[in-house]
């Protein structure tokens, strides 16, 4: 509730700057919404009260979609349609809105209910189509969060259309949703489509495949309804018998494990440390497009400078490593990487040539999520046998060089670290 009401604040905020709505009525909705703090039940009720004070507020569209984004976090799906389809027809690439009115519809039931949602469905498969999949920091993610946005926009439509009978298209676009994200959801709701097709056997394939796949969202308590729905099917077709639902079950696993290595290995595209637990053989792109093998430095000592271009204290330390670079430019086995962690990679060659900074700059592609790196600048060093031995939090500029400097000695006179 309180990132809604972060939302609400800020909205409330940026409207009282601009001449939308009388003085008065601004002043009042502010009050209201304030003086409901962090509970969303009341910020609900404080937008609604405005609602009726005001019927003709110029800002009624607006107020529809906190009320609705609201509706969501407090699990109310009768407001959610009740607000989200009147701001859907203001706001109609709203993608968040399209994604809960067609859920919300569905939960609520009915055939009408089914026919919008399954407008609103269509609708949410476009954007995300449409929109393209954002490129640099966290690409892993970035693609995950698409596919399984798409394939929730076509389960929506798979569960629209079994609502309305077309059995056919339901199981079209529940193949369709696994095809885009293979999870236990989707195949379950191909499952489904092709029992009620009449195609036991493939319905059968398909709710093992829904046991079987490695989901980690999947709870134990569905699991467990898979598994009795799955002995219930397989006894319905085979004579009261479960003689030969252990192969069935073994078999899919055998064909979801590999339908995840597939997956793994074209997402591995996207980021060659997928999967990497040891920090020191992740891959680092640097900024020129070449990449850095961390395991080919083995037997040096590594020191990680993390920064970025909106970190002050950055700009501030910048020289004192370039001072640590000059003490130990003699020898060969200390190496200093500058580590960039901004999300748009698109702002540092920019920042660089303003600095006049060394263009000789790697980007994290996810070693601050391994190193557990929370502040920027951090500094991390590694001793020639890739373990870490030092980190540094902040900046202090007094004593940072001597600090660093005797850090990496003891890097190099621990046992193994002569040269």
């Amino acid at each position: 509730m309180k990132r809604v009401l972060g939302a609400v604040l800020l909205s409330i905020s940026a409207w009282a700057q601009a001449p939308v709505a009388a003085d008065d009525e601004k002043r009042e909705l502010a009050a209201a919404v304030q003086e409901a703090n962090t509970s969303g039940f009341d910020i609900i009720r404080a937008l609604e009260s405005h609602l009726r004070r005001y019927p003709n507020t110029a800002l009624r569209t607006e107020i529809f979609n906190l009320l609705a984004k609201a509706a969501v976090e407090a699990n109310d799906n009768v407001r959610i349609i009740r607000y989200g389809e009147p701001a859907l027809t203001a706001l109609p690439n709203d993608v968040g809105l399209l994604d809960q009115v067609s859920r919300a519809l569905l939960d609520t039931g009915g055939k009408d209910n089914a026919a919008r949602a399954l407008g609103y469905a269509k609708r949410f498969e476009d954007y995300v189509i449409r929109v393209p999949v954002p490129t640099g920091y966290d690409p892993v993610k970035n693609q995950e969060d698409h596919d399984r946005a798409l394939a929730r926009a076509l389960l929506y439509q798979s569960r629209a259309h079994r609502i309305l009978g077309e059995f056919d298209e339901a199981r079209r676009t529940a193949a369709l949703a696994y095809i885009s994200y293979p999870d236990a959801p989707s195949a379950r709701a191909w499952s489904e489509a092709l029992d009620l097709q009449g195609k036991h056997q493939e319905a059968i394939d398909r709710l093992a495949d829904a046991f079987a796949i490695p989901d980690p969202r999947a709870t134990a308590e569905e699991r467990t309804a898979d598994r009795k729905q799955l002995g219930e099917m397989y006894r319905k077709l085979h004579s009261g018998a479960e003689t030969g639902l252990g192969d069935a079950i073994l078999a899919a696993y055998d064909r979801t494990s590999e339908t995840m290595a597939k997956r793994t290995s074209q997402l591995r595209r996207l980021d060659p440390n997928l999967g990497v637990t040891d920090p020191m053989d992740f891959t680092l792109a640097a900024l020129d497009g070449s990449k850095l093998d961390l395991k080919t430095l083995r037997g040096k000592v590594l020191i990680f400078d993390f920064w970025a271009t909106w970190c002050v204290p950055c700009r501030a330390q910048h020289p004192l490593y370039e001072e640590l670079k000059k003490r130990f430019r003699e020898r060969d086995d200390v190496v200093f990487l500058a580590v960039n962690t901004d999300e748009d990679h698109g702002l540092v060659e920019p920042f660089l040539a303003e600095q006049h900074w060394s263009t000789h700059v790697f980007f994290d592609n996810g070693l601050v999520r391994q190193l557990l790196v929370t502040s920027i600048p951090t500094t991390i060093i590694a001793d020639k046998q890739g373990r870490l031995v030092s980190r540094m939090n902040g900046f202090n500029g007094d004593k940072f060089v001597d600090q660093l400097a005797a850090r990496i000695q003891a890097a190099l006179d621990a046992p193994g670290g002569e040269k």
